[in-house]
């Protein structure tokens, strides 16, 4: 089958969440994001992005157009080594500089997967916060 990147909708919250839980690193332990908090993120503060594949969730992005975050990037670890992480990554940098953000920002545990990839996609490591996650910018070009 061929993986589908679309806009994210209400309905596909129950996707996004488990592969939100599906992940291996960067798992939320000190609290479960409420389905309420994802709408708002995908309909309000930003937008998502989903990647489908057989009518399944199996990647998910956000990004937030009122302070330049990446709220969320997650794929699925059975699809994995796809590039499907990559393809939302760059549809959701595009639209956030597109809507007039010059600066971008996330943070990340440091030593992870996750680090590297941002790293091999531009992103400019910050340093370490009070929290232990490394803070990462990317400016439009």
């Amino acid at each position: 089958m061929t993986a589908t990147l679309r806009l994210a909708a209400r309905a596909d919250v129950p996707g996004m969440q488990r592969v939100r839980h599906a992940v291996k690193e960067n798992r939320l332990v000190s609290r479960v994001i409420p389905d309420d908090e994802v709408i708002d993120a995908i309909e309000r503060s930003g937008r998502g992005w989903v990647v489908e594949d057989g009518g399944e969730v199996v990647a998910f992005a956000i990004g937030n157009v009122v302070d330049g975050s990446i709220w969320a990037l997650f794929v699925d670890p059975s699809h994995e080594g796809r590039g499907l992480g990559r393809r939302l990554h760059d549809v959701m940098v595009e639209w956030l500089h597109s809507r007039g953000l010059a600066r971008l920002w996330l943070t990340t545990d440091p030593g992870t997967r996750a680090q590297r990839f941002y790293e091999r996609a531009g992103w400019v490591d910050r340093g370490l916060q009070a929290n232990g996650e490394h803070l990462y910018e990317r400016h439009a070009d």
